[in-house]
């Protein structure tokens, strides 16, 4: 194993033992894998993935946690998402046991790889494509599944502080009833230019509208978006469009059941966004981070004076608490392993 700086993580693919690999077939099951060595695939330049998107994936994290033991998170929530996925995407439909076998398997293997507590984590990424050829527009013959994994430590470079976020109203992520709602590839491609542009400007992230008639926020390309006002919290509601994360439906439950505020999945406009109290992100790789400033048409926006709010930390310290250990797992979100 290499030697690793735990201190100077960031969100970077490093070089691990090894990877999980499966093929399946249409009309058949997942159920045939195993280890290899970590490294790069071969694949024809006509393969489905390559020609016509036919992909997805996961993510992920292990922790260590106070007691040095390794655990998952909520990783069946996963399964249950990829299933979904593949499915929409015409790749056979992964069932949950596979999933969490192969996760467990890469993991275990590479269970050095997981930071000391406190230091980060390992980043999980299942991912599944379109392996064979197709000319012709239509679902390809033979799928691999790979699972890779890198210790990682924040997403954003700077570790923690209040994201500087551009509404965009040139761009849109997804539309209803399209593949928003599952973690396709092609999701991701569609916001990599926009949020280059919004680099370029000096932003952090994106807020996407939504394609009807861009009246309501969505996401933020990377992340799920929620909104304090009062004592009540909004995020905007799952209607095809928007990816069901799993640290968001984690921080409803937190909010909901261990703070005891009002929380609303429904329609978010600019204005409440620009208007609240806080406003922050969630995500498996972003996890729960503050947004102290939005920039529309209208000119900036300054959210908490620029600071992180009092409920964004406590929600924060409240995942992170029960991921690492520091707080009681209430809700029976932690999956040990046994190395």
């Amino acid at each position: 194993m290499q030697k690793i700086d735990w201190d100077n993580l960031g969100f970077d693919v490093r070089e691990t033992r090894s990877m999980y690999k499966a093929n399946c077939r249409i009309g058949e099951e997942w159920k045939l894998g195993g280890l290899i060595p970590y490294g790069t695939i071969e694949l024809s330049p006509a393969a489905g993935v390559l020609n016509y998107g036919q992909g997805c994936f996961e993510g992920t994290k292990a922790y260590r946690t106070i007691k040095n033991q390794v655990v998952l998170f909520r990783p069946e929530m996963n399964a249950k998402r990829m299933a979904m996925s593949t499915r929409r995407l015409c790749i056979p439909e992964m069932n949950k046991e596979f999933f969490l076998q192969a996760v467990e398997e890469t993991l275990i293997d590479n269970i050095d790889y997981v930071p000391p507590y406190g230091k980060g984590s390992l980043y999980i990424r299942p991912i599944v494509w379109g392996t064979s050829t197709a000319l012709g527009v239509k679902p390809v013959e033979e799928y691999t599944f790979m699972v890779f994994v890198s210790p990682v430590g924040p997403y954003f470079k700077g570790g923690v502080k209040p994201l500087r976020l551009t509404v965009s109203n040139d761009y849109h992520r997804a539309a209803p009833k399209g593949i928003g709602n599952a973690k396709a590839i092609g999701n991701y491609s569609a916001s990599l230019y926009p949020l280059t542009e919004a680099k370029n400007r000096d932003f952090d992230e994106v807020i996407f509208l939504n394609a009807k008639d861009e009246k309501f926020v969505e996401e933020v390309g990377s992340a799920n978006l929620f909104v304090l006002t009062g004592n009540t919290i909004k995020t905007p509601k799952l209607d095809g469009s928007i990816l069901p994360g799993i640290t968001r439906d984690s921080v409803i439950t937190l909010a909901k059941d261990t703070i005891g505020l009002e929380v609303l999945e429904t329609n978010v406009t600019l204005t409440e966004l620009y208007d609240a109290d806080e406003v922050f992100c969630t995500g498996t790789a972003v996890v729960v981070t503050p947004v102290g400033s939005i920039t529309g048409l209208d000119g900036k926006h300054k959210i908490a004076d620029g600071k992180m709010g009092q409920l964004t930390s406590k929600l924060r310290q409240l995942l992170t608490g029960i991921q690492r250990g520091d707080v009681s797992d209430e809700f029976g979100w932690l999956y040990p392993i046994k190395e």
